[in-house]
C-alpha cells in the first residue's frame, strides 16, 4: 500500500518542495493551503496523466473549526494517514522599535495554534492506530530569543517545546515525532532578507526533512552544520547574548 501524508502548507516554500519528494517516494499526498490557485496547479503537476497522487484542499490554519473538516475528508479520500507535515509559516517583517499585538497575534495564530490543530487532529488517530509521523517545521530562530523577530522566536520555541511533549506521549504508543530546525531557506517568506547566512534551497531542505523521517531522527537541524552552531550560541549566558544584538 502506498503511504499516505498530509502536508499543511503545501503551496510554496518548503511546504510544496516536500510534497514533491514525498511523491516521488511513492507517498499519496493530502496538500493543504490558503492558495487554491497554487494548489490546483500543484496537483495538475504532479498527477499528470497518471493516477491521482495529490489532493488539494484550500484551507486557512486559522479556521480551526475547518481544520477538523478537511482533515477528516483527507484521510477519507487517500482512505487512511501514515504521516503529517506541519510546514505552515509566517515571518512577518518588523522594525526594532515596533511593538505590535496583531502582528504577534497572527504570528502565534499561524506557527502555533495552527499547528497544536492540525498536529492535534493526527496525534489522536495515530494514537490508536499505534504508528504515525508527525513532523512539525520550527526553526533554529526558535533556539533563543532575537533582537528582530521576538514573536517569531517565540512561536518557534512554542512549537519546539510541544513536539517534544507530543514526542514524550506518543512514543509509547509507536508514533515518530520529528522536531524540524531550518536554518534560513530560499522561500518566499525570506525574499528580499538581506542577511541569510548559510542559506539552501527549498526543495534541498525537503530532501533533508524525508530523508529525517525516513530514519526516525527526532531532532534534525537543516543543515547539520546548524546543530554545533546552535548547541554554542545556546550555550551563551544571557549577559552576554544580549549584548551581542543578533
Amino acid at each position: 500500500m502506498l503511504k499516505r501524508a498530509i502536508v499543511v502548507g503545501a503551496s510554496s516554500g518548503m511546504g510544496r518542495a516536500v510534497v514533491e519528494r514525498l511523491v516521488r517516494d511513492g507517498y499519496k499526498v493530502a496538500a493543504v493551503a490558503r492558495s487554491a490557485d497554487k494548489l490546483e496547479a500543484l496537483a495538475e503537476a504532479m498527477n499528470g496523466d497518471g493516477p491521482q497522487r495529490v489532493w488539494a484542499y484550500p484551507h486557512d490554519v486559522r479556521d480551526l473549526e475547518e481544520a477538523a473538516k478537511v482533515f477528516r475528508q483527507a484521510v477519507i479520500d487517500m482512505d487512511g494517514l501514515d504521516c503529517i507535515v506541519y510546514a505552515a509559516g509566517v515571518m512577518p517583517r518588523v522594525e526594532l522599535d515596533t511593538f505590535d499585538a496583531a502582528i504577534d497575534r497572527s504570528i502565534v495564530e499561524v506557527n502555533v495554534i495552527g499547528a497544536m490543530t492540525w498536529l492535534n487532529l493526527a496525534a489522536a488517530r495515530f494514537q490508536l492506530q499505534q504508528s504515525g509521523t508527525i513532523v512539525g517545521i520550527g526553526s533554529v530562530a526558535g533556539d533563543r530569543g532575537r533582537v528582530g523577530q521576538p514573536a517569531y522566536c517565540a512561536s518557534k520555541a512554542a512549537l519546539h517545546t510541544y513536539l517534544e511533549a507530543l514526542r514524550n506521549r506518543l512514543t509509547r504508543h509507536g508514533v515518530h515525532v520529528l522536531t524540524i530546525k531550518p536554518g534560513p531557506v530560499h522561500t518566499p517568506m525570506t525574499a528580499g532578507l538581506d542577511k541569510l547566512p548559510m542559506a539552501i534551497q527549498a526543495d534541498v531542505a525537503a530532501d533533508r526533512i524525508v530523508a529525517a523521517i525516513h530514519r526516525h531522527a527526532q531532532v534534525a537541524y537543516i543543515p547539520v552544520q546548524w546543530a554545533p552552531i546552535m548547541a554554542v550560541i545556546r550555550s551563551i549566558p544571557s549577559v552576554l547574548f544580549r549584548r551581542m544584538s543578533v
